[in-house]
């Protein structure tokens, strides 16, 4: 299919085999790049520049060529941006200024943050933007390709092309979730907090576990944190347990108390503020009254 072509869907759905290039080889990229090529498509070249990268490229896909964005574009008729969130926007803006950009050109980027406003510029090349954010932690290895299987992509694209990229997900194992333009920031800020401040947790419970000479913490933490987030996804609310959901003061000014002689404020602050929003949580699920919920506020400080 030519770039001059419009972008059209198989007899049974699927995308049409396609060229495509990887615009920054850092996990994501690489990996996405090795899934759609064990679906079918044509990996046309990959862009790497750091060290880390280049590796990266060179090992998850072998034999694909490493070339500049310019050469990407020319012989590619969809290109993958997996590239910071801050750096997305004056990349395909110059890109398109410079007339890299050319018609039917499936520009397709990973960011969670944005949707498809952040590639305007390309629309006046007859180009197509599409957002396609994989809702899943990447290591860069090519593990990561089977832990695609059943993962949730967010997507945002126009109509016309929204099959085109919810068949490209489909094609990598993955389930595709239509997000609003609108909506990108608060779907984004809820994978990060979800995420992102989980790894903050876990670390911080496990270091206060080495603190106090325990070892084994994946062991103990393991099960309780996996059970907790599978009650927490079924169950929302009514998975909460612990002191705050009881309303145990006593428990969790120890807690407090102990938190303070470990010197560590992020720890401490981490916990009190988290022990508000879980109380709040409590009282509006009916594990405490409005009582107890003030008695405990009053006490942290909230």
């Amino acid at each position: 299919m030519s770039v001059d072509e419009p972008l059209t869907t198989g007899a049974i759905g699927q995308p049409n085999r396609l060229g495509i290039g990887i615009i920054g080889a850092g996990r994501v990229g690489a990996v996405l790049g090795l899934a759609l090529q064990r679906a079918g498509h044509t990996i046309t070249a990959v862009h790497a520049v750091s060290d880390a990268s280049v590796t990266r490229a060179e090992t998850l896909l072998p034999d694909v060529p490493i070339l500049e964005i310019p050469d990407i574009l020319r012989r590619s008729e969809a290109v993958i941006f997996a590239v910071p969130d801050d750096v997305l926007e004056p990349l395909v803006a110059g890109l398109a200024a410079a007339s890299h950009i050319q018609t039917g050109h499936l520009l397709v980027h990973t960011s969670g943050r944005y949707g498809t406003s952040v590639m305007n510029s390309v629309r006046e090349h007859g180009a197509i933007p599409v957002a396609i954010h994989p809702a899943m932690t990447f290591s860069g290895l090519s593990l990561d390709v089977d832990r695609l299987q059943n993962t949730a992509f967010g997507i945002t694209a126009d109509a016309v092309v929204a099959p085109i990229a919810e068949a490209l997900v489909v094609e990598m194992g993955g389930i595709p979730v239509t997000i609003p333009e609108h909506a990108r920031p608060t779907y984004h800020a809820a994978m990060a907090h979800a995420s992102n401040h989980l790894v903050t947790l876990t670390a911080q419970a496990q270091a206060m576990l080495e603190s106090a000479g325990i070892g084994q913490a994946p062991k103990l933490l393991g099960n309780l944190m996996t059970a907790s987030l599978e009650n927490a996804l079924t169950n929302g609310d009514q998975a909460l347990t612990g002191p705050v959901s009881r309303g145990d003061v006593g428990t969790v000014a120890k807690h407090l108390e102990t938190l303070q002689e470990l010197d560590d404020p992020d720890l401490y602050e981490t916990y009190r503020s988290m022990a508000v929003a879980t109380a709040r949580r409590a009282n509006s699920a009916g594990f405490i009254n409005d009582t107890k919920l003030e008695e405990l506020l009053q006490f942290l400080d909230a």
